[in-house]
């Protein structure tokens, strides 16, 4: 993918334990993206310690019960941090409007998309679907801008 990066872009590189906030201080032809903050979502407990209780059940009016699907709890918190990401997404200082870059595997995208202000989309430049949260800095801006 050739992604062209402009000078004072945010590339905001998360999944749903981890966010990237960079900006590229070079330029689009020479981007340097450099780590402005970061932040990662609390610990996340296995399923049984979160919830031990059997499955729900629902009456049916005819026929036998049913039961009800368990709540999957690290899903939950994902979106919940991919929520919590979107609102610092629209902190972010837009004084050089150098636009927005978004990275997130699809699921931890979709939730980005759906809580992000609709003011602040117009910035938004390219949406990457894939997750680079666990590389380098130099290897995200190599992943990106490679032709």
């Amino acid at each position: 993918m050739k992604l062209r990066i402009p000078h004072d872009a945010w590339v905001v590189v998360c999944d749903g334990r981890k966010a990237l906030f960079l900006r590229n201080e070079g330029n689009e032809a020479v981007p340097n993206l450099k780590v402005e903050r970061t932040s990662e979502a609390p610990e996340n407990p296995t399923a049984a310690q979160q919830g031990t209780d059997k499955p729900g059940r629902s009456q049916n009016v005819v026929g036998p019960t049913s039961a009800v699907d368990q709540t999957d709890w690290h899903a939950r918190a994902e979106a919940e941090f991919a929520a919590i990401t979107a609102r610092a997404i629209e902190t972010l200082d837009r004084s050089e409007n150098g636009g927005l870059v978004l990275v997130a595997p699809p699921r931890t995208l979709a939730v980005l998309r759906e809580h992000i202000a609709r003011t602040f989309r117009a910035s938004i430049i390219a949406e990457v679907d894939k997750d680079l949260t666990k590389h380098p800095v130099h290897e995200i801006t190599r992943l990106l801008t490679a032709a």
